[in-house]
Protein backbone atom coordinates (compact mmCIF):
# COMPACT_ATOMS: atom_id res chain seq x y z
CA UNK A 1 0.00 0.00 0.00
CA UNK A 2 1.61 3.41 -0.66
CA UNK A 3 1.18 6.73 0.87
CA UNK A 4 -1.70 8.99 0.02
CA UNK A 5 -2.90 12.37 1.05
CA UNK A 6 -4.90 10.93 4.29
CA UNK A 7 -1.62 9.64 5.24
CA UNK A 8 -0.34 13.30 4.45
CA UNK A 9 -2.35 14.50 6.56
CA UNK A 10 -2.24 12.26 9.25
CA UNK A 11 1.60 13.33 9.86
CA UNK A 12 0.75 17.19 9.58
CA UNK A 13 -1.97 16.43 12.35
CA UNK A 14 0.39 14.62 14.63
CA UNK A 15 2.97 17.59 14.67
CA UNK A 16 0.53 19.60 14.80
CA UNK A 17 -0.52 17.61 17.85
CA UNK A 18 2.97 17.49 19.12
CA UNK A 19 2.87 21.23 19.34
CA UNK A 20 -0.57 22.02 21.21
CA UNK A 21 -0.31 19.33 23.50
CA UNK A 22 3.36 20.48 24.23
CA UNK A 23 2.22 23.62 25.17
CA UNK A 24 -0.88 23.22 26.69
CA UNK A 25 1.13 21.04 28.96
CA UNK A 26 -0.78 17.71 27.95
CA UNK A 27 1.94 15.14 28.59
CA UNK A 28 0.11 11.89 28.13
CA UNK A 29 -2.12 13.15 24.94
CA UNK A 30 1.91 14.03 23.64
CA UNK A 31 3.56 11.04 24.45
CA UNK A 32 0.88 9.27 22.70
CA UNK A 33 2.80 11.34 19.13
CA UNK A 34 5.56 9.12 20.01
CA UNK A 35 6.76 5.36 19.66
CA UNK A 36 7.93 3.69 22.41
CA UNK A 37 11.63 3.68 21.21
CA UNK A 38 12.04 6.93 20.21
CA UNK A 39 15.11 9.03 19.64
CA UNK A 40 15.37 12.79 20.46
CA UNK A 41 18.17 14.25 19.59
CA UNK A 42 18.48 18.42 20.30
CA UNK A 43 22.50 17.97 20.00
CA UNK A 44 22.69 20.18 16.98
CA UNK A 45 21.04 22.92 19.29
CA UNK A 46 23.31 22.46 22.21
CA UNK A 47 21.24 20.04 23.91
CA UNK A 48 21.10 15.74 24.39
CA UNK A 49 20.29 13.29 22.99
CA UNK A 50 17.80 10.23 24.60
CA UNK A 51 17.13 7.08 23.62
CA UNK A 52 13.49 5.86 24.51
CA UNK A 53 9.96 8.11 24.73
CA UNK A 54 9.60 7.23 28.69
CA UNK A 55 13.16 9.06 29.43
CA UNK A 56 12.60 11.23 26.62
CA UNK A 57 9.48 12.55 28.31
CA UNK A 58 10.51 12.99 31.94
CA UNK A 59 13.72 14.93 30.30
CA UNK A 60 11.24 16.96 28.33
CA UNK A 61 9.43 17.86 31.85
CA UNK A 62 12.21 18.69 33.94
CA UNK A 63 12.95 21.61 31.25
CA UNK A 64 9.55 23.02 30.71
CA UNK A 65 6.83 21.54 32.45
CA UNK A 66 5.85 24.93 33.97
CA UNK A 67 6.90 27.25 31.01
CA UNK A 68 4.54 29.00 29.04
CA UNK A 69 5.72 27.80 25.57
CA UNK A 70 4.68 28.62 21.85
CA UNK A 71 5.25 25.86 19.53
CA UNK A 72 4.63 26.37 15.60
CA UNK A 73 5.65 23.96 12.62
CA UNK A 74 5.35 25.11 8.98
CA UNK A 75 6.39 24.02 5.58
CA UNK A 76 6.52 20.15 5.57
CA UNK A 77 8.76 18.41 3.53
CA UNK A 78 7.33 14.68 3.60
CA UNK A 79 8.83 11.96 1.87
CA UNK A 80 7.39 8.53 2.29
CA UNK A 81 9.00 4.84 2.66
CA UNK A 82 8.70 3.07 -0.66
CA UNK A 83 6.19 0.88 1.24
CA UNK A 84 4.24 3.85 2.48
CA UNK A 85 4.65 2.93 6.07
CA UNK A 86 7.16 5.77 7.02
CA UNK A 87 8.23 8.44 6.11
CA UNK A 88 10.88 11.26 6.54
CA UNK A 89 9.69 14.77 6.94
CA UNK A 90 11.90 18.45 7.16
CA UNK A 91 9.57 21.12 9.30
CA UNK A 92 10.31 24.78 9.17
CA UNK A 93 9.83 25.69 12.95
CA UNK A 94 9.80 28.55 15.78
CA UNK A 95 9.28 28.40 19.84
CA UNK A 96 9.00 30.79 22.55
CA UNK A 97 9.46 29.65 25.82
CA UNK A 98 9.37 31.96 28.78
CA UNK A 99 11.18 30.02 31.93
CA UNK A 100 9.06 29.11 34.88
CA UNK A 101 10.62 31.45 37.67
CA UNK A 102 11.83 28.44 39.38
CA UNK A 103 14.01 27.33 36.36
CA UNK A 104 15.23 30.79 35.54
CA UNK A 105 18.17 31.10 37.46
CA UNK A 106 19.38 27.41 36.76
CA UNK A 107 19.51 27.78 33.16
CA UNK A 108 20.43 31.23 33.09
CA UNK A 109 17.72 32.76 30.91
CA UNK A 110 14.15 34.17 31.32
CA UNK A 111 13.31 32.39 27.93
CA UNK A 112 13.80 32.29 24.68
CA UNK A 113 12.88 32.81 20.72
CA UNK A 114 14.23 30.11 18.00
CA UNK A 115 13.91 29.49 14.46
CA UNK A 116 15.23 26.76 12.83
CA UNK A 117 14.34 22.85 11.53
CA UNK A 118 12.99 19.73 12.96
CA UNK A 119 14.05 16.95 10.92
CA UNK A 120 11.80 13.66 11.82
CA UNK A 121 11.10 9.74 11.11
CA UNK A 122 7.33 9.17 11.16
CA UNK A 123 6.17 5.31 11.27
CA UNK A 124 3.01 4.20 10.61
CA UNK A 125 1.59 2.09 13.68
CA UNK A 126 -0.48 -1.25 13.84
CA UNK A 127 -3.36 0.60 15.40
CA UNK A 128 -3.17 3.26 12.32
CA UNK A 129 -1.74 5.93 13.81
CA UNK A 130 1.37 7.79 12.47
CA UNK A 131 3.91 8.73 15.28
CA UNK A 132 7.10 10.31 15.65
CA UNK A 133 10.09 7.41 16.26
CA UNK A 134 13.32 10.09 15.66
CA UNK A 135 13.40 13.64 16.25
CA UNK A 136 16.26 16.15 15.69
CA UNK A 137 16.12 19.47 16.53
CA UNK A 138 18.42 22.09 15.27
CA UNK A 139 18.40 26.11 14.93
CA UNK A 140 19.34 28.45 12.31
CA UNK A 141 18.94 31.67 14.77
CA UNK A 142 18.47 31.77 18.71
CA UNK A 143 17.30 34.56 20.61
CA UNK A 144 18.12 33.95 24.20
CA UNK A 145 16.80 36.78 26.90
CA UNK A 146 19.51 35.96 29.57
CA UNK A 147 18.84 36.25 33.39
CA UNK A 148 20.67 38.39 35.13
Amino acid sequence: MSANFADWAAICETKARYCRLMDTKDWAGWADCFTEDLVLDTTPAGGYRIEGRDQAIRTVLGSIEHARTAHQVHNPEIVFDADGQGASVIWAMNDRVEMAEDRRAAVGEYGHTGYGHYRERYVKCPDGKWRITETQLSYLQFDRRPFP
